[in-house]
């Protein structure tokens, strides 16, 4: 499989100064959650997001992420003490067992961020690793398939340029 951060060539190293972002964690399958999130929040800093502008929420598992994303939202709506959110990423490991349920919980969790995106003024960045078996997983949360965790900030800091850019660009018009 190919490393596609290429892709983000674009982003500087201040990409994210003054962007507040929030993140929503599942627990289960922890070990492998925690180093998506950690290549996810290690990126970020390194962008220059303030780890004060970061927000994190964690859920008991996968299909609570829509739930946590959609919590942030409204918080971050209505909470004046805090800066209004620019990009929620929900990060969670779902591994194929021997019942249909990974595909239930899998599919219900694409279809939740898809409502959210739709429906939301803020970017909601998938990073939810659905994986045959726990190599898989290991391999794409920091193996040999780098970290989605990193590549879901990224894809949020230059999906949040690009939109930047967009503003600038009409505004002028």
């Amino acid at each position: 499989m190919k490393n596609n951060q290429n892709i983000f060539s674009d982003l500087k190293k201040n990409s994210g100064n003054n962007k507040s972002i929030g993140i929503v964690r599942a627990l289960w399958n922890s070990e492998i959650t925690s180093r998506l999130y950690n290549g996810c929040f290690d990126t970020l800093i390194e962008y220059g997001v303030s780890k004060n502008d970061i927000r994190t929420l964690e859920v008991p598992g996968s299909f609570e992420l829509i739930y946590g994303a959609q919590h942030l939202l409204n918080t971050s709506l209505v909470n004046t003490k805090e800066k209004k959110l620019d990009a929620i990423i929900i990060i969670g490991s779902i591994i194929k067992g021997e019942t249909p349920h990974f595909d239930f919980i899998a599919q219900s969790i694409t279809n939740g961020a898809i409502d959210l995106n739709t429906k939301s003024e803020i970017p909601i960045i998938f990073c939810v690793s659905t994986d045959l078996n726990r190599k898989q997983a290991f391999d794409r949360s920091g193996g040999q398939h780098s970290n989605k965790g990193s590549e879901s900030a990224l894809t949020a800091l230059q999906l949040l340029y690009n939109i930047q850019l967009d503003k600038i660009k009409n505004s002028s018009l």
